[in-house]
Order: C-alpha cells, then sequence, then structure tokens
C-alpha cells in the first residue's frame, strides 16, 4: 500500500510540475497569427503557449532578420539555417521578462553596427515578443465582460526577407477561462507532501530494522537460542 500511494505520488507530481515550471503563456489571452507578409514558401510563424511566445522556421534559402522594438535588427535566420541575435539591440535584453522588466545596457541602444551571436543552425527561432501580448497584470478596459471572448488589438511584428520588407501580423483576444479540474499549484503541492510522507514512513522503517522490533534504535533483539539444560 506505501509503495502504492509513493507512486501514485510521483505520478501526480512528474504530470504538473512541468506544466507549473515550464514558461507559459497567459490563461486570459489569446494571441493568433492572421499572415505573415512576404507570403514565402518555406516560412511560417506560429504561437506557442497562447501568448507567450513566437517560432519562425525558415527553410526558403532565403535570409530572415526580425526587427526590434525601434526598427533595428533584432534577429536573423539565414537561408542556410543559422540562427543569429543582435546583443546590439534592445530587445535582446528586454524580451528576457513577459513585462520587459529589465534594463538593456547603456551600449546595447540598436545604433551600432549589430553584434550577432549564433544560436543554433536549425532554422528555427523561437522568441517572445512583447508586441503580440497584454504588457500588463490589469484587463484591459475593453474587457467588459470577463465570460466573453473580446478582441483586444491588433499588433505587428515588422520583418525583413531578403531585402522585402513584410511584418508578422496577428490578432490578441481575451479568453474566459474555464472552471474545470483542480489547481496545477494544488497538485503539486499535495503530491511532494504525500512523497515527503513516504519517505518518512521508509526512513523510520529502516531505523526500525536496523536497531530492533521494539522501534528503538540499537536496542538488543531478544535471544532466540535454544538454552542447552545440563
Amino acid at each position: 500500500m506505501l509503495r502504492r500511494t509513493c507512486a501514485v505520488a510521483l505520478i501526480a507530481l512528474a504530470a504538473t510540475a512541468p506544466a507549473a515550471s515550464a514558461h507559459q503563456g497567459s490563461p486570459n489571452y489569446l494571441s493568433q497569427i492572421d499572415n505573415v507578409q512576404p507570403a514565402v514558401d518555406g516560412l511560417s510563424v506560429e504561437v506557442l503557449s497562447r501568448d507567450d511566445r513566437l517560432l519562425l522556421r525558415n527553410t526558403s534559402g532565403r535570409d530572415v532578420v526580425i526587427e526590434g522594438y525601434d526598427g533595428e535588427p533584432y534577429a536573423r535566420v539565414l537561408g542556410d539555417g543559422t540562427v543569429e541575435v543582435n546583443r546590439d539591440s534592445p530587445a535582446f535584453y528586454l524580451n528576457d521578462d513577459r513585462f520587459g522588466d529589465v534594463a538593456a545596457p547603456k551600449a546595447a541602444d540598436g545604433k551600432g553596427a549589430p553584434r550577432w551571436k549564433e544560436l543554433s543552425r536549425t532554422g528555427r527561432f523561437e522568441w517572445h515578443d512583447h508586441r503580440m501580448h497584454w504588457m500588463s497584470q490589469t484587463p484591459p478596459e475593453r474587457v467588459k465582460d470577463a465570460t466573453e471572448q473580446t478582441k483586444i488589438f491588433d499588433w505587428s511584428v515588422p520583418l525583413d526577407v531578403n531585402g522585402r520588407s513584410g511584418a508578422i501580423a496577428g490578432t490578441l483576444f481575451w479568453t474566459p477561462t474555464g472552471n474545470g479540474g483542480p489547481p496545477t499549484a494544488a497538485i503539486v503541492a499535495l503530491a511532494a507532501v504525500l512523497i515527503a510522507c513516504c519517505i518518512a514512513v521508509i526512513v523510520v522503517r529502516r531505523r526500525r530494522a536496523a536497531g530492533g522490533g521494539d522501534g528503538t534504535p540499537g536496542a538488543p533483539q531478544e535471544n532466540k537460542e535454544p538454552v542447552e539444560a545440563w
């Protein structure tokens, strides 16, 4: 029974911990891609975790440059699949926090020559972009009824494809949250408590087994050998 309880707790913790610790979007918002221009075969973009990140794939053989918040080159996925970010772009630092609550170095103003840093050669670039989500923990004023889906705004992320200007265009919506299922944090906490209890019981049992049958560590065991009669 003890082993079964521990196994159930471990399964529950394993199933919920990734969702709790991973970088996630907000269940109250949904950001969607409307179109990508210029339309090029092999170039695609999708939203990850509802409103959290954008994923650009480039197998077009063309160089794609994503612009930062001041129009500076922020990142690029080259035609050969090389993925690079510009460390001189303020976006390189601001995108580390969902609400941009970080300070970019003064030298990284996006006005100098790009300082490219290679990330991979996968042809895939995934990044958090503040232009495609709501930048406040307070709901927007236009959400009058939290139980109804509401359009918040249209958004755009400028890019360049082999010298042709374009953009990733999308729309952000407020979406009602469902009431089904217990909160993830509660499940994780319960599983952690169960595991701690299981560990404690196992430790106590081992100490009893090592120390003696009466549960006292180091207690001498009763002599069961027969006594020879004289």
